[in-house]
């Protein structure tokens, strides 16, 4: 069964760093696009940032573009966001999933993890 589970969530203060991994399963990375999307309270969910499955290829939405970096671990099949410069804007939802925003190299498919809360906040 394929999962994609997001950890690294919380609260942080403006100007403040996170981490956030996407742990995933029964897929491999080096065939498949993940992207990191993310949803605030009464707005519609919005894709941040995704990476192709050759690992050469990086999106990023214009408002996170300087301040986010995606990468990803093929060996641990996992993905990460480094969020730094958080801003309260940022407070959301963050979901990871096999799709991207954008047309980028590799498989896409519709398997989304739970998502995990960050909050930025003083």
């Amino acid at each position: 069964q394929v999962r994609l589970v997001e950890s690294g969530g919380g609260l942080v203060q403006p100007g403040g760093s996170l981490i956030l991994s996407c742990a995933v399963s029964e897929i491999s990375l080096d065939l498949y696009v993940v992207g990191w999307f993310r949803q605030a309270p009464g707005k519609q969910r919005e894709g941040v940032s995704c990476i192709s499955s050759s690992n050469d290829e990086t999106y990023y939405e214009d408002s996170v573009k300087g301040r986010f970096t995606i990468s990803k671990n093929n060996a641990k099949n996992t993905v990460y966001l480094q969020m730094n410069s958080l801003k309260s804007e940022d407070t959301a939802v963050y979901y990871c999933a096999t799709d991207c925003p954008v047309p980028i190299l590799g498989l896409e498919s519709d398997y989304w993890g739970q998502g995990t809360q960050v909050t930025v906040s003083s």
